[in-house]
């Protein structure tokens, strides 16, 4: 059996969201997601997450590609999340392409390209207007 993980905050869920997912679990016959803390998000984005992180992890739960949920507390910790849910492949979206070939001695990295024309970011901003 082929384990895979992905990361993702999946704030304001969307289509882009969905179809990582689902070509993720292409890849594999067990597919584990890291949701970001509301912390690691504003770390990496600076602001927090629209959703909380318990409606975050629910969302993302129930969707049927997906295994198991966990809180991604650090970005440093990519290695051990990935030894701790013994994945065979890591996937990750194709704006994080070349930084986490360190993970290579450890199991199969892809970068996967994203849905055009969709990102969070511009979904919130559109909002607002």
């Amino acid at each position: 059996m082929k384990r895979g993980i992905t990361f993702g905050t999946f704030d304001v869920f969307h289509y882009g969201h969905l179809r990582i997912l689902e070509r993720s679990r292409e890849m594999c016959d067990h597919l584990t997601v890291g949701v970001s803390s509301d912390e690691l998000n504003i770390s990496k984005k600076g602001r927090p997450p629209y959703y909380s992180l318990k409606e975050r992890l629910a969302i993302v739960q129930a969707l049927r590609m997906v295994d198991a949920v966990f809180v991604e507390e650090s970005m440093d910790l990519k290695g051990e999340y990935i030894r701790r849910h013994a994945a065979d492949v890591l996937i990750m979206g194709d704006d994080w392409a070349g930084k986490f070939d360190v993970f290579k001695e450890l199991c199969e990295v892809v970068y996967l390209p994203r849905t055009p024309g969709i990102s969070t970011t511009a979904l919130i901003e559109q909002i607002r207007l």
